[in-house]
């Protein structure tokens, strides 16, 4: 018997291969215009995050350039989706993280559960894809270092994430704009009119 969390997973590895398929059997110049729009769109993006981040004189504007990065798909839609789980992972990674080094600080134990909980909060709100995202904001909140009281430094941290999605999602949305308007691609930002 089939579960239906079976059958999903099978069907996104199953998109995920065709995908990879699909690119693997494009021709080299046109692997290479595909590998080039990408960067250029992760570069803009992380620029643009880390400009606005020194210019508001956060602590480590690289998170945000890092986040911009991470979340840069080749479409509007597929970089509004992951944007969407770095959001919530990153929240309850900077939740899980304030608490964690409120009460346990620099032990070993504290870390560990800390990173599960922060894993476990978001299967538990139904948004699984963003439970590593999760993990690996506690991590940042409990083993990089930084200035001030531990409060502030998640919602900095929280900031970094949001700002560097919000960059991502412009340039995508830019992107896609151009795409468009240069090659007529049909406009599915808003594919089906979900959000």
């Amino acid at each position: 018997m089939t579960r239906p969390d079976d059958s999903r997973r099978a069907a996104r590895a199953s998109a995920a291969n065709s995908l990879f398929a699909f690119l693997k059997s494009l021709p080299f110049g046109e692997r290479l215009l595909e590998g080039s729009f990408m960067a250029v769109q992760a570069v803009a993006g992380a620029s643009l995050a880390v400009a606005i981040g020194r210019a508001l004189h956060t602590e480590q504007a690289f998170w945000a350039a890092i986040t911009a990065i991470a979340v840069s798909q080749h479409s509007y839609i597929d970089t509004r989706k992951l944007s969407r789980d770095q959001f919530l992972g990153a929240m309850a990674g900077a939740l899980c993280g304030l608490v964690g080094a409120t009460l346990g600080g620099g032990h070993f134990a504290a870390y560990a559960a800390t990173v599960a909980a922060a894993i476990v909060i978001c299967w538990i709100g139904n948004v699984g894809s963003a439970a590593r995202l999760g993990g690996i904001t506690a991590t940042i909140m409990l083993l990089v270092p930084g200035m001030g009281p531990v409060w502030d430094k998640a919602l900095l941290r929280l900031f970094e994430v949001t700002l560097g999605t919000l960059c991502a999602l412009l340039v995508a949305w830019i992107m896609s704009a151009i795409e468009r308007h240069v090659l007529g691609a049909p406009d599915n930002s808003n594919e089906g009119g979900k959000t």
